[in-house]
């Protein structure tokens, strides 16, 4: 008998376990999730920073995401980059496309959501509040951990070295 009650105990700490380290680590409201999200942590007095993730879309038809918002910044804008001149430069784009059945990737260097003027630090081990809009109207709110992320010029940097 206590064998038995042991067993139950230990697989429901398991199952409470897992549940919550799926809840770190994806979001989702209707047909699209979101995966492994985290924004760039910054040095005290740096006005900007961004956050990057998974976009999954599970629906039969494409889906946009077209608005963020956080208490953290000012501003919150959908970005990319884009090489102009010979020079890799950041562009505000209207929305975030997300192909049916497929995933977007927003990443340094590439797709993401930037913070414009910041209203507090962001420091390694902390979480911001994100809420996403997307073109059908499901808005997903994430918890998003801030973490130290290269910049492009560091990699670059790094990789002559």
């Amino acid at each position: 008998m206590a064998s038995h009650n042991m067993y139950n105990l230990v697989n429901t700490a398991m199952s409470i376990l897992a549940l919550t380290l799926i809840s770190i680590t994806s979001y989702a409201a209707g047909s699209v999730s979101v995966m492994n999200p985290y924004a760039r942590a910054v040095a005290e007095g740096h006005p900007n920073s961004a956050a990057f993730m998974v976009l999954n879309n599970t629906s039969s038809q494409d889906r946009a995401l077209v608005k963020a918002s956080s208490s953290i910044s000012n501003v919150v804008e959908l970005h990319t980059h884009k090489k102009e001149g010979g020079m890799m430069r950041m562009r505000q784009v209207e929305k975030i496309v997300v192909k049916t059945k497929s995933q977007t990737v927003l990443k340094p260097g590439g797709l993401h959501i930037m913070f414009i003027g910041l209203k507090q630090q962001l420091t390694v081990g902390n979480n911001i509040d994100l809420a996403l809009e997307f073109d059908n109207g499901e808005i997903v709110k994430v918890s998003v951990p801030v973490k130290e992320v290269a910049g492009m010029g560091m990699m670059k940097m790094r990789k002559q070295q």
